[in-house]
């Protein structure tokens, strides 16, 4: 068990590290900005080569909505979730860390952080409605692509491909509405650095996703039958 809490700590270390690094650092860099599209592929290959990496490991969750939809799904024991929500959290924090001591380095203030918001911190001032439906709807379709692509009868080999680039497509949609998440932990370390508003906000994306994921893993075994 170990082996696989440090493999998750380390694999959403890397999440946070390169999605929420390339949102802070590099998206709106002078003259060389990667903007929306660049963070969303960031996002996507942070899980495209975890997968790769620490999927023989841990299963490569890196997302406590993941843990929560496998387990709903009938793919990962409950027993087993709360050792990877504080390993994918701890990750987190610790990626937030490092980028903070990064993006502070050369006398910068953090500002956003690439922390999720909704309403005036929404980045398309979009009400908590449509930021709350965007992370149940995002994260549901997020875990059908994981429940299927990994299941049994699914190609092996080809799960992280479609994890990664599920993921990027959601970037893509959600980030003018809430930043994206679709991962509380995502959210909790750039929020802990904020502070303020991410804070305040924070309930939403553990809620939503949550629901979203368990939504997911309800129904996905339904449709195997």
């Amino acid at each position: 068990m170990n082996r696989r809490l440090a493999a998750e700590f380390f694999g959403t270390l890397w999440l946070v590290l390169g999605g929420c690094g390339s949102a802070v650092l590099a998206a709106a860099f002078p003259g060389v900005g990667i903007g929306l599209h660049g963070v969303s592929l960031a996002f996507g290959l942070t899980v495209l080569t975890m997968a790769y990496a620490i999927g023989p490991i841990s299963g490569c969750h890196l997302n406590p909505a993941v843990t929560l939809g496998l387990a709903v799904g009938g793919r990962f024991p409950y027993k087993d979730l709360l050792g990877y929500w504080i390993a994918q959290v701890a990750g987190a924090v610790a990626a937030s860390a490092i980028l903070y001591v990064i993006a502070t380095g050369n006398g910068s203030a953090i500002g956003g952080f690439a922390s999720n918001g909704f309403g005036d911190h929404s980045p398309g001032k979009y009400s908590l409605g449509a930021a709350f439906l965007t992370e149940v709807v995002m994260t549901f379709f997020f875990l059908l692509v994981i429940l299927g692509s990994t299941a049994k009868k699914a190609a092996p080999g080809f799960a992280p491909i479609a994890i990664g680039l599920c993921l990027t497509l959601i970037h893509l949609i959600s980030i003018p509405v809430t930043n994206t998440s679709v991962n509380p932990a995502r959210s909790t370390g750039p929020a802990l650095f904020v502070g303020g508003w991410a804070l305040s906000q924070l309930w939403l994306f553990w809620v939503a996703p949550l629901i979203g994921a368990a939504l997911a893993g309800f129904l996905f075994p339904k449709l195997e039958e």
